[in-house]
Formats: C-alpha cells, structure tokens, sequence
C-alpha cells in the first residue's frame, strides 16, 4: 500500500464549496450540478473528492460518528509551482475566489517560498514553490 487514489473534504455548504474549487480556483470535473450528493475532480495523479462533512462523519461510523468541529485537524493540502511568481498568481486566485488568506507569499525556512489560504471551510492549502524539487511530465513532484 504505497499510493493515494482518493483524498476526500468534508464540506459544510456543498454548493459553496463546489463554486470556491470549480469556479474559483478551475478545478476540472465532469459534474455539471451545482449542489451535487458527491463530487470529485480530475486532478493529475491522486483525484479529490467533496462530499457532505455529516454524512462523510456517519460514513466512518454510523453508530458513533467522529465530532465534527471547525478548526485546524493537523493537515494540510499542498499545491506546489515551478516559480515564486506562480505562487503569486495562485495566491490571487484564491483571494478572488473568496479564500482567507492565511500567510502572504514570503521566504520559507526550509529554503523555498510558500503561502497558506484557507477555503470555505476552513481546510489549509500550501502554495510552495521548492527550488530543490522538479516535475515529472506529469506535472507530478519527482522527490
């Protein structure tokens, strides 16, 4: 077992959140309602999900289902770029699509450069670009 096929959201607001990812930041998908039970978009390598946060909760355990709660859970999503310009761009993006932005693009102390913004739901995304990494033809990080 050594790959991810899938990484799900629990969202608050589907509607909202399908608007922020597809509208706002151009995430591809093959769904064309607004308010859809599930949705996943077509993303290079690993796909990404959305799918109601209570249902997703009873999913996991129907008897006992996890407390859902808003705050940070100890995760993160990471979008890496080939420059600190692009970093920039999707940073604006984001902004426009009604993210919080979290830390303004700046130096990283791991030598690199990155930003944080959160979605509507509060779930924290890395713009970095990281000049010790490249890209596979797949636009996948080669490690």
């Amino acid at each position: 077992m050594n790959r991810i096929n899938v990484i799900c959201l629990g969202v608050r607001d589907m509607a909202k959140s399908v608007r922020f990812y597809r509208e706002g930041l151009g995430f591809k998908t093959n769904e064309k309602e607004d308010n859809p039970k599930v949705i996943f978009f077509s993303t290079n390598g690993t796909k990404f999900e959305l799918y109601p946060l209570e249902l997703l909760a009873q999913d996991i355990n129907e008897g006992t289902p996890p407390a859902v709660s808003a705050g940070f859970a100890g995760i993160t999503l990471a979008y890496n770029t080939r420059s600190e310009a692009e970093v920039h761009e999707v940073i604006e993006l984001a902004r426009k699509a009604d993210a919080t932005i979290v830390k303004e693009p700046q130096k990283a102390f791991w030598g690199g450069y990155h930003a944080y913004f959160a979605d509507p739901d509060g779930y924290y995304w890395e713009v970095a670009h990281n000049p010790f990494v490249n890209f596979d033809d797949s636009d996948m990080l080669v490690l």
